[in-house]
């Protein structure tokens, strides 16, 4: 048989996840122009896209126009989109070995960090992961209930994120429908009776782990204030000295924007948003077992042996009276079936991209981009130079003749197999007529799309 990556024996390379990873993986082969290359994506939703559909924020349609380039890559002759295939259920490691030369993992980090405080199970207390996946119409979360009848919300953590689900809080109706936010959360965010949203940062400003467009839209929403206390927007003397000693252009506007709403004053618009600085959570507090108040406690900086600022708890403490609480302290992802696992890191245990076993040796065939490969950090471009990385390993290895030596590397034998085991599977064609009727009931609604956020909706659609 002919070397494996020309016409007559293709590399055959199975993605799972297709997210920003997944098809930056495709779009890096590509630029491999001396290699003949067959990619089957795979992903367990029937809708590709990952974050950038169900975790980019829907007043954000700017940041989705990534996927006309992700549509293209799955358009190519070479890519076979299979939607609605769930690795570990319909697809096992003893296959992809069988039909592929190489498989890489780019399936995010789907669950979120725990606090790890008391009160955390209560009624009331949520993961941000799961009210950004609410608003944004994941089928997973689509039937979900949030508590907006409460005037008070307390959200941990300033990351993008956390100011995500602030801006969502906060937005008018008015705001909200020029976005595609799902029509579930659209009206109960209509309904909302949220006044007062608290953002809870453990260090100070020059730590934040926002963007400069992020904070700054959060200052420009139509009827909600923006607020700092004056003395928790002041940047510490250990921060200051890091800052000049590391310049760092996003730190410095940062820092700027968070000094100017320290001077802000509520104006009498119908919400106030309040970000605090050094305050870490220590409890929630609860009444008949739903969420009624949040106890903080005040924090120091202190510069770390390492140059690093630290956040140390002082003995001074508050309770904010708030009704409901989302935690925002980072994404995760979970361990998948035959693939080593770093439990504290919450990634697949990986060395540029190859896979490796605890004792450090690598597992042949397998790579892993993205965030369960480097855990929750970045943008959405932040994955094409992740991927890029993992590729140029997956092709050096390749030619070094380190890879799966499939018994049946023929792609429409593994189409039978998907076919046979998940009936239901979609593939880019179908999911087209998804994504044309999501954006025929947004022109209907002078809206970008309105989504379906029912998988069985998603299949009825298809199958029409």
């Amino acid at each position: 048989m002919s070397q494996v990556g020309t016409e007559g024996n293709p590399l055959r390379v199975a993605v799972i996840g297709a997210g920003p990873a997944g098809f930056y993986t495709i779009s890096n082969f590509a630029k491999h122009k001396e290699l003949a290359v067959e990619i089957d994506l795979f992903d367990r939703l029937p809708t590709p896209y990952g974050l950038v559909r169900a975790g980019v924020a829907p007043d954000h349609q700017k940041d989705k126009s990534v996927t006309r380039a992700y549509a293209k890559s799955a358009e190519q002759a070479h890519v076979h989109y299979y939607g609605h295939v769930e690795y570990g259920t319909h697809l096992h490691m003893a296959d992809l070995k069988k039909y592929y030369h190489q498989v890489i993992f780019t399936n995010g980090a789907p669950t979120d960090r725990d606090l790890g405080i008391p009160g955390e199970e209560l009624s009331g207390s949520h993961s941000a992961t799961s009210f950004v996946a609410w608003y944004n119409g994941h089928p997973d979360f689509a039937d979900l209930d949030f508590d907006l009848s409460q005037e008070n919300v307390a959200i941990v953590g300033v990351g993008n994120v956390a100011l995500d689900v602030a801006r969502i809080l906060c937005k008018t109706r008015e705001e909200l429908l020029e976005t595609d936010i799902a029509d579930h959360a659209l009206e109960a965010l209509s309904n909302s009776k949220v006044k007062n949203v608290y953002l809870l940062g453990r260090r100070g400003p020059a730590q934040a782990a926002f963007t400069p467009p992020e904070i700054k839209e959060i200052g420009e929403l139509a009827d909600a204030d923006i607020i700092v206390p004056p003395e928790e927007a002041r940047v510490d003397d250990a921060s200051r000295a890091q800052m000049e000693a590391n310049p760092d252009k996003n730190v410095d506007k940062n820092v700027g924007f968070i000094e100017e709403y320290g001077q802000r004053s509520p104006t009498g618009k119908s919400k106030l948003l309040t970000i605090r600085f050094l305050v870490s959570p220590t409890e929630i507090l609860g009444e008949d077992g739903k969420v009624s108040a949040i106890r903080i406690v005040r924090n120091e900086a202190v510069a770390g042996d390492d140059g690093s600022i630290r956040a140390r708890a002082t003995d001074q403490e508050e309770v904010l009276p708030v009704g409901l609480v989302f935690r925002s302290v980072g994404y995760q992802g979970v361990p998948l079936a035959d693939v080593p696992f770093d439990e504290r890191r919450g990634t697949i245990r990986n060395e540029c991209g190859r896979v490796m076993t605890e004792d450090g040796e690598v597992v042949t065939g397998v790579y892993t981009a993205g965030w369960i490969k480097r855990g929750p950090s970045g943008v959405i471009g932040t994955n094409k130079t992740c991927a890029q990385e993992t590729v140029q390993c997956m092709v050096e290895d390749l030619q070094a003749g380190k890879h799966f030596n499939p018994e049946d590397p023929d792609r429409e034998h593994v189409r039978s197999l998907i076919h046979e085991r998940q009936p239901d599977v979609v593939d880019f064609e179908e999911f087209g007529r998804i994504d044309a009727e999501e954006l025929r009931r947004g022109e209907e609604a002078n809206r970008p799309r309105v989504k379906v956020t029912s998988i069985q909706e998603m299949l009825e659609i298809v199958n029409n």
